[in-house]
Order: structure tokens, then sequence, then C-alpha cells
């Protein structure tokens, strides 16, 4: 069963656990990590010939416009998330709608293909935010992953459908969601897609968990940042210990459990897979 493995490119200083030390105006003066730890991943993907979905951050984008070039020249899917990787339900509809319809420009005219997938920045489409689905629409979006269909402190819609499918908006409209995956065993849903829970979990433990989900026939979404392969960054010692905790856990081991993760299951961008279940058209992007 093919799954969906995808990539959210940012840089390690702008996780929302550090928006609180680490101001957006600032962002200029800090040294990129993220050319070399996306080529990081090209090169792991590119070893085992597997396509992914990368959800590029506008703001990376026009920074390191090679990125996305060499993103789209590798055969991989590009997508949206977002511009300045803020909170959805932190702004108003009208500054959703600017940052998104700027973003998704900017990727468009560097692959030079429609750009149909969007990510939210931490998975900020809430009970709160439902309304950026209708914008998401109007600008020309196809699929959203951005729904985490658990609680969290930042994110989530616990009672959200956990399989791909196809939502109707607040307005109407219609949108394939794909979210990000959980798994419910025992009457818990345990967050199995990636990122802090991957380098959280063991790894026996994660492969497991999805092999479980490929066994009742569901696809899963992976996913991954850059920053977590570079285990070399330096440390925001200003950000809380909780934040620190969930960014530097395990840094040093995610490339070799990536590494197991693509050998051990079949991958291929988000799109693929949804075509595949008949709820995106065959000829995609």
């Amino acid at each position: 069963m093919r799954n969906a493995f995808t990539v959210d490119v940012e840089d390690y200083f702008q996780v929302e656990g550090f928006a609180r030390v680490v101001d957006r105006s600032s962002w200029d003066g800090f040294r990129t990590r993220v050319r070399a730890s996306t080529a990081t991943l090209l090169e792991m993907l590119a070893q085992r010939k597997v396509r992914a979905t990368f959800f590029v951050l506008g703001w990376v984008a026009r920074k390191h416009p090679e990125i996305v070039r060499e993103l789209a020249a590798a055969g991989h899917e590009i997508a949206s998330h977002g511009m300045s990787h803020r909170l959805i339900y932190t702004q108003t509809p009208a500054e959703f709608r600017r940052e998104t319809h700027e973003a998704k420009a900017l990727l468009e005219d560097l692959c030079q293909k429609p750009v149909v997938g969007y990510r939210a920045a931490t998975y900020s489409i809430t009970r709160s935010s439902l309304w950026a689905l209708d914008i998401l629409c109007e600008e020309g979006f196809q699929y959203d992953s951005s729904i985490f269909p658990m609680r969290h402190d930042r994110y989530g819609i616990p009672d959200a459908e956990a399989r791909p499918h196809v939502l109707t908006t607040p307005g109407g409209g219609r949108l394939v969601e794909f979210p990000i995956s959980v798994l419910r065993y025992g009457g818990v849903k345990i967050p199995v897609a990636g990122g802090g829970y991957f380098r959280l979990f063991p790894y026996w433990f994660t492969r497991w968990a999805l092999r479980r989900l490929n066994l009742r026939q569901q696809e899963f979404v992976f996913y991954v940042h850059p920053w977590e392969v570079d285990p070399g960054q330096p440390r925001i010692r200003a950000a809380s210990s909780l934040s620190r905790f969930r960014h530097y856990l395990n840094l040093d081991r995610c490339a070799q459990r990536l590494g197991r993760l693509l050998d051990d299951f079949d991958f291929d961008t988000m799109y693929a897979v949804l075509a595949q279940r008949k709820l995106l058209p065959v000829e995609g992007p």
C-alpha cells in the first residue's frame, strides 16, 4: 500500500515553539540551514527512488528559490505551507487570504506547475479557523492536510474524520482532506504520523503502529522537517524547557530512523496517494 511522505520545508528558527523568543522580524538575521538539511532529505529519497510532497514555506522559497527548483526538477510535488508560518487562528480572513495567495503564486512561478496542496503552519486549522477551508477552495487548492484528528495544546479537532476524504467547507465548497494520521487503539488516539512523535517513540513502535494502519487498509501520511535531520543546528536556549524538549529530542537519531522507515514502507506524493483513492484526478500537477 502506498503512503504519503511529506516534508514541511521551514528552518529551525521558524518553528512555533520558538515564536515567543524568535520574532519574525529577526529571521533575516539568522544564518539559514534549510538548504543543506533539505538536500540531506533529497539524497535519502533519491537513493530509494521515492517521490515526496514538499510543503514549502513561502519565506523559504523567497530566500532560497533554488530549493523549489531543485525539488521540482527531481520530480517531487511542490505544495504550500503558507508564507510566514503564522497560526491561522491568529489571523483575520483577509490576512490569511493575502498570505495564501502570495505564497501560492510564488511557488507556482518557481516550479512552473500548479500548486494544489496546502498544509497550515502547526496544523492550525481548528474549529475556530474552519473558515480558512473556504479561502483555500477559492484560491484554487484541491486538497488540504492541516487537520490533526486529536487533542493538542496548539492544534487538533479530536472528532475529525481520520481517513482521507472529501469534506464540505463552511461555505459549501468541496475540498479533499488528508488528515494527519493517528492510530486508534484501545479507545485511545496515538499520533504516529511523524515529527516529534517519530523522534519520541522508539522506531519499532512507529513501525508497528503504521503497519496496523495499512493492515486496516488505511493509507497514512508521514511528515518530517528538514531541521529534524540537522543535529548540528544552533540551540535556541531562551525557549521554554518544553519547547526545547520537543524540538531537540533525538535529533541525532532521526536520519537513521527515516532511512529504516523509507525501506520498510511504500511511499509516494500526497497527490498520487489521493489520486489512487480516486479522490483527485489521475492527471495531477
